[in-house]
């Protein structure tokens, strides 16, 4: 318990240090008037307020990304949670500090055009497909997997459960932001953060305690002898770093009265979200005697037969609720800003304004469509891909972010350092993953660590001092 307390302390230290000095390079402006007070609409263009703004920010980002991720995670054992702390303050936390207030300097474009503005038209048209299609992974992965938990418990078809959570997707996708998703996330964000806590408290209290691991705080305890790298830094995305924050910190950009409100919502979500992130991660480690126990009870039922295991054990009864809303409830609320997510990134490309719920339906129907027809891949398939293309997203936003700040001859360093370790990360994982080359890790590590010196010489000969501060000199602001 100590050791996690000391984690927690960290992240929260990591917001009032690191997250000022993020705020003082980016340097937010309070007197420039946002996109939400600028281009108010009724419908995605909606002023809110910042508590409740980051409440819904927490809960796009968070579903069950850092409930299963970290759990999965604690199987390489308590080096995972060095990774969530140091990956949340440095990477995570940056990149959505950037990808949320590009977007405001935007105009609350989505993440094809932030990128696009920073690395050219060839980036952008690259973002536009690649997002919608990570966006649709997930929206498919948050429809199967609690359509699959409610068909188990219910005893209805699947495809009854896809067909209902789809018909909710639809309409939470269309309708005004701030009918539904603005009204019930911020209660279930809530819902989210004290699930956590009374978890943790149970903990706490009970006769479970954080197994002994020594001198092997950093040493790879993965029954299957599974590599760390790059592994580790794939499973656990949310929680320490995921592209997918950077499709729906759009969202909230959207809805933001002041730029000063950006550290709390973008970096102070990221880093509510690794707190919880920690939480799963040592109750994973804690709950089971060994990672041994963890990857028999995962290899059973999966990540949601952990969470029930813990949650009905340490909180009986109400445990049990609890994991319904952990497993059913919190995906679907990704999975629907997911998809709305997608509607604006295709809006933004055709340049249809998205007022008249016509329009609307003109997108999402046939997005609809499309996610459907993908619900009909194999699941294990679709995780996997969703996997690589979160991470590779997350590398492409934190080097728009550094391209940025070195076009403005700002301190580059804080998002270039991140991008070149994701670029590493991604390319060294598509070289030796089964869905990518299938290269041994003797070759595929050294294929990555050379695209990643590639990108990171070619980025720094581009946007070289002089150049910097010229751009910087002459760019209105």
């Amino acid at each position: 318990m100590a050791w996690f307390l000391m984690c927690v302390g960290i992240l929260l230290a990591g917001y009032f240090i690191y997250g000022k000095i993020i705020e003082r390079i980016f340097a937010p402006q309070p007197e420039r008037a946002t996109p939400a007070t600028e281009m108010a609409d009724g419908v995605d263009y909606v002023v809110m307020s910042d508590k409740k703004i980051y409440l819904v920010q927490l809960l796009n980002i968070a579903g069950l990304g850092p409930i299963f991720g970290p759990i999965l995670g604690a199987l390489y054992g308590p080096v995972a949670m060095l990774w969530i702390v140091f990956g949340s303050i440095f990477a995570g936390a940056v990149h959505d500090y950037f990808s949320g207030m590009l977007s405001i300097r935007s105009n609350g474009a989505s993440v094809p055009t932030v990128v696009g503005d920073q690395l050219g038209n060839v980036a952008k048209h690259f973002m536009n497909i690649f997002a919608v299609i990570l966006l649709l992974l997930v929206g498919v992965v948050f429809v199967l997997g609690p359509a699959k938990l409610l068909a188990e418990m219910m005893h209805i078809n699947v495809s009854i459960w896809v067909a209902i959570i789809f018909a909710y997707y639809i309409l939470a996708t269309i309708v005004p932001i701030d009918k539904i998703i603005g009204r019930l996330y911020p209660i279930f964000g809530a819902l989210l953060i004290f699930m956590s806590i009374g978890l943790m408290i149970g903990l706490a209290v009970s006769d479970h305690h954080f197994y002994n691991q020594g001198l092997q705080l950093t040493q790879n305890l993965h029954p299957k002898n599974l590599p760390l790298w790059p592994l580790l830094f794939i499973t656990i995305a949310c929680g320490a770093v995921s592209g997918f924050h950077a499709t729906q910190s759009p969202l909230m950009a959207r809805c933001m009265a002041n730029e000063k409100s950006g550290r709390f919502v973008f970096y102070g979500a990221m880093i509510g979200e690794g707190i919880i992130a920690l939480i799963w991660c040592t109750l994973g480690l804690s709950f089971y005697h060994d990672t041994g126990a963890l990857e028999a009870t995962i290899l059973h039922g999966g990540p949601a037969a952990v969470v029930h295991d813990v949650s009905t054990s340490l909180l009986g009864g109400f445990g049990g609720l609890l994991a319904i809303l952990g497993v059913v409830i919190l995906p679907i609320t990704s999975g629907d800003t997911a998809f709305r997510s997608a509607r604006l990134i295709i809006a933004d490309f055709l340049k249809l304004t998205q007022k008249s719920l016509i329009r609307r339906l003109w997108i999402a129907i046939p997005m609809f469509v499309v996610g459907y027809l993908i619900t009909l891949a194999q699941f294990g398939v679709i995780w996997r891909y969703f996997g690589w293309a979160n991470q590779t997203t997350a590398m492409i936003m934190l080097w728009a972010a550094a391209a940025y700040l070195a076009k403005e001859g700002k301190f580059h360093w804080v998002c270039t350092i991140p991008a070149a370790f994701m670029t590493a990360v991604t390319f060294t994982y598509l070289c030796h993953a089964t869905i990518g080359f299938n290269l041994p890790m003797s070759i595929a590590t050294p294929v990555g660590l050379g695209i990643t010196a590639i990108a990171l010489i070619a980025f720094l000969i581009k946007f070289k001092g002089p150049h910097a501060l010229n751009s910087a000199a002459v760019k209105p602001h």
